[in-house]
Parts: C-alpha cells; structure tokens; sequence
C-alpha cells in the first residue's frame, strides 16, 4: 500500500489515542473541580452554623434579591 496512506493513517491513529487520553484527563480535572467547589460550599455552610430550615430560607431569600427587577421570578411567569 502507499507509504503515504499509512503514514497518515498512523498519524491518525496517535491523534484519537492521545485525544482521548486527554479527554479523560478533562474529566477528571472537572471532577477535582466539582468536589473542590462543593467543599468550599460546606465550609461556608458550616462557618455560618445555622439551621437547615433557616438556610433554606436564607437561600430563597438571596436568590430573589438576586434576580434583576425586570426579570419575573418563578411564581410571577406569565403564560402566552
């Protein structure tokens, strides 16, 4: 067969080799991401030493503040 052709095909098969090494080491950093957030969350979660019902509360209360004035919130949203 051509020299050529299976250079390239070669080449080919290195590249999907290493993307996928990469993609799974993509994965894994979004992973260490995901849990490194989560860990600040329940650091500060703990820090403020509050109830879970309190917190719920406080967490609504924070997202409707959060919300610019011309965007309706859940209980506001009108159907066509």
């Amino acid at each position: 067969m051509n020299q050529r052709i299976e250079k390239v095909k070669l080449e080919l098969e290195k590249t999907r080799e290493k993307i996928s090494r990469l993609q799974a080491r993509q994965r894994d950093f979004e992973r260490q991401l995901v849990e490194l957030q989560n860990a600040d969350i329940l650091a500060i979660v703990r820090a403020i030493d509050v109830p879970p019902e309190e917190l719920s509360e406080l967490i609504r209360k924070l997202k409707k503040q959060a919300l610019p004035n011309n965007i309706p919130q859940e209980e506001e949203i009108i159907e066509d």
